[in-house]
């Protein structure tokens, strides 16, 4: 993923009914983390950092892990500085990581379909992706919140 143009999103499946358009810039990374688990872990270290980890798919049937590989992948989201979570991970769930520009004439605006911590939804290429309230997120992480899964 070396897209570095302005304005390019990273889309991030986290689950079967929600995938994001991130912001490459918000990325600090996406991680293999080795697994025999099912589940991804609650926390992971990240360049000497321990970051929690949510799984929106928690209760779905696309995978976390890959059993022929023996790992999963964790996108690590770059929070606010003065924040008492300064990262947090995101689990990755299914195939349809990639990275794209988001070009205005491929894009419809889905006004009331955000899910939890979106702040808006758009279709492109006939998948619906949110555009993920990452402040609120890292508030609510920070603050021990239980975030819905």
């Amino acid at each position: 993923m070396s897209n570095n143009a302005p304005g390019c999103c990273v889309l991030l499946p986290c689950s079967s009914e929600r995938s994001w358009a991130v912001p490459q810039r918000c990325l600090g990374e996406i991680v293999t983390v080795p697994s025999t688990d099912e589940q991804p872990p609650a926390e992971i270290s990240w360049r000497g950092q321990v970051v929690p980890v949510i799984d929106f798919g928690s209760k779905d049937t696309l995978p976390w892990r890959d059993h022929r590989g023996g790992a999963g992948l964790v996108a690590v989201v770059l929070g606010q500085r003065n924040e008492v979570c300064q990262y947090f991970g995101v689990a990755v769930r299914g195939g349809d990581l990639g990275v794209s520009e988001l070009p205005e004439e491929e894009i419809e605006d889905l006004p009331g379909a955000e899910l939890d911590f979106s702040t808006a939804a758009f279709r492109m290429n006939d998948n619906v992706y949110q555009v993920p309230d990452l402040l609120a997120l890292q508030r609510a992480i920070g603050a021990g919140d239980v975030i819905i899964q």
